[in-house]
């Protein structure tokens, strides 16, 4: 059973979507925590410094999607 799941879609460009990339690897090298802020809500989450990652590629003939899991 999930404690709390956060969920948010929406368009942006690719740049847009690499930037976002980006600034989440960088707070996720620098620190044990990231930052999530929802709502006016702020949710800090420790993450160790081992993570399993799974990348998921799926193509269909209406929409590709390309998933990044980080467990742990």
């Amino acid at each position: 059973m999930d404690i709390l799941e956060i969920e948010e879609k929406q368009t942006m460009s690719r740049e847009e979507a690499a930037a976002r990339l980006r600034e989440f690897a960088d707070k996720l090298a620098r620190s044990n925590d990231v930052e999530f802020e929802r709502g006016g809500m702020r949710l800090k989450v420790h993450v160790p410094d081992e993570v399993r990652v799974k990348v998921e590629l799926e193509l269909e003939s209406d929409e590709n999607e390309l998933e990044i899991e980080l467990t742990w």
